[in-house]
């Protein structure tokens, strides 16, 4: 398995055409480019929302979204949720996947995040093994969803 030189960084407004075109093919989504890129302006300046990429070549293969939660609740502290983590399949099996956790881990210590949590399809199982080596454990707890009329 060949190491990739991958940069990260966070990503900007004119990033979303990739992030969402990245999202809609490793998750078989279909976000629209309008509704992505309002939300993404909505929020970039939160500093509790962020997405960060990974590039090759200024193109972007990797990406993921950090939402940081701070809490009042001494047991639950400053917590992370991470969502969206993907790899362009191509680039998968180069250890990408793993330097953008470490790159996660270390926005979560800035940010002072005592855990960080993901959620993951079932279908995902091979990410699920990368999450797991990582040292991301399963938790026993049920993930419930309400839609909202």
């Amino acid at each position: 398995m060949d190491k990739i030189d991958v940069s990260f960084r966070l990503a900007n407004l004119d990033d979303v055409v990739d992030i969402i075109t990245l999202c809609n093919e490793c998750f078989e989504e279909n976000t629209p480019l309008e509704y992505a890129t309002k939300v993404f302006e909505d929020t970039m300046h939160d500093k509790n929302q962020i997405y960060l990429v990974g590039t090759v070549d200024n193109k972007i293969i990797a990406h993921t979204k950090i939402t940081v939660i701070p809490t009042i609740y001494k047991n639950m502290n400053t917590y992370a949720i991470l969502n969206h983590v993907c790899v362009k399949p191509e680039y998968r099996r180069h250890n990408i996947a793993t330097q953008m956790l470490d790159e996660v881990t270390k926005i979560c210590k800035e940010k002072d995040c005592k855990v960080m949590e993901l959620w993951s399809n079932n279908f995902r199982v091979p990410a699920h093994s990368c999450y797991k080596k990582y040292g991301f454990k399963v938790v026993d707890a049920k993930f419930f969803s309400k839609k909202i009329d």
